[in-house]
């Protein structure tokens, strides 16, 4: 039998295929170890000096066979039904997704130049603006209001060495024509770094667009129950590169714990379908924000796609699961978010059950005010991680919520 190209096939057997275990077991076993013993010296030397024959594994912060296995998951989920041969992808599981996307542009931008968009996950931007700028790295933050803007920001960029960008921004839920400024950036004689962690496989795959590395914080969709913290990171590029930035993870020590690995392993199975149901449930409720009197504007990119064709091109099986929108201002966001009943005040996104969260006091409170005000991210807005409920009820709750409203 052929390889299934079908992500929801691939999604529910990935873990199955090259792990037999000698019990039979039909869940991938937690090794739940530090270190891994050699049957001789000679096995080890073999292994540490990278010759065929020796031991498999050394010690946990290394490589672990529960990690490797969610590596092995994840790089067929990602390519799955595209035109591209498995090994020429490397996956890499971390602690978190901060530790992903931080590993990777140490390792490709040190002492050099990124370029990015100015509406970034808050921590993702503090550590561009602070860590790395105090590292050496010059970072450019082009206007991510338009694909136009950004493009003139990078032809401007003398010698980048990494474009950084999320397909969906985290707040305001921006796009970029990234097949566009994919093309571009190679040009430039750039890597492409894609954090997809909103679109997840299911609704877009960076490889399609020959994105060099995709990134995930694992701790939202492919978890997706809350339970566990985690990050990935996929790779195209050359032998070399990729061995970079494996020695990369193994001195900064930022791989996953074999149980959260585990956990994540255990989401990765049920992430078509979850993804589907947020998608449509987001689309109900943006829909029905966008016709409230007290709300003044919706972001979703489901709205987007009417203006924007290259968001159609890029995204299928819907739009995501998070939707942002403005109210008038601080007071009556904090009323809203105080007054609702289901949905659940906290941050992050990707749990079955619907997250609300103020971004400017909240996951956007590390990027100083003008950054914010720049990248439209203003006190009265407010990011819904919409959750698994029925969508009736959710703006059910929502109706009431800004019904507090004066």
């Amino acid at each position: 039998m052929k390889p299934s190209k079908h992500l929801e096939t691939i999604a529910l057997h990935a873990h199955q295929q090259g792990r037999e275990d000698v019990y039979g077991s039909h869940l991938t076993p937690i090794y739940a170890t530090s270190t891994f013993t050699f049957e001789n010296t000679e096995a080890g030397r073999k292994l540490f000096a990278g010759e065929e024959g020796g031991a498999s594994h050394t010690y946990s912060r290394v490589a672990n066979p529960t990690v490797e296995a969610l590596e092995h998951a994840f790089k067929l989920q990602e390519i799955a039904g595209l035109e591209i041969d498995e090994s020429s992808v490397d996956a890499m599981v971390f602690g978190s997704g901060m530790a992903a996307i931080t590993t990777a542009m140490l390792s490709v931008a040190k002492g050099g130049t990124i370029v990015t968009q100015n509406t970034l996950y808050g921590c993702t931007h503090q550590f561009l603006r602070e860590e790395a700028t105090a590292l050496g790295i010059d970072v450019v933050f082009g206007d991510d209001q338009s694909t136009e803007y950004f493009l003139e920001a990078l032809f401007k960029t003398e010698k980048p060495d990494l474009v950084y960008l999320e397909t969906i921004a985290n707040p305001t839920l921006r796009m970029l024509d990234i097949a566009k400024i994919v093309e571009a950036a190679h040009q430039k004689g750039a890597v492409v770094m894609i954090d997809n962690t909103f679109a997840t496989p299911v609704h877009f795959q960076p490889f399609s667009v020959n994105a060099d590395l995709v990134v995930y914080s694992t701790t939202k969709y492919q978890n997706g129950m809350g339970t566990s913290l985690g990050g990935v990171l996929l790779s195209q590029l050359d032998e070399e590169r990729q061995h970079d930035l494996h020695i990369w993870r193994k001195n900064l020590g930022g791989i996953a714990g074999s149980f959260d690995a585990w956990l994540t392993l255990q989401g990765l199975k049920t992430l078509p379908l979850r993804m589907k149901q947020h998608s449509f449930n987001a689309m109900k409720i943006a829909e029905f924000l966008a016709n409230h009197p007290k709300v003044k504007s919706v972001h979703y990119p489901g709205f987007l796609a009417k203006k924007h064709k290259f968001i159609d091109n890029l995204l299928k099986n819907g739009y995501g699961g998070v939707v942002s929108f403005d109210v008038d201002d601080y007071e009556d966001a904090v009323a809203v978010m105080d007054s609702v009943q289901l949905c659940t005040r906290a941050v992050s996104l990707g749990h079955p059950d619907t997250l609300i969260q103020h971004p400017a006091s909240m996951t956007h409170s590390v990027v100083d005010d003008e950054s914010r005000q720049f990248a439209g991210i203003k006190p009265g807005l407010i990011r819904i991680a919409v959750g698994l409920e029925h969508h009736e009820d959710i703006i059910a709750d929502l109706e009431y919520a800004l019904g507090t409203l004066n």
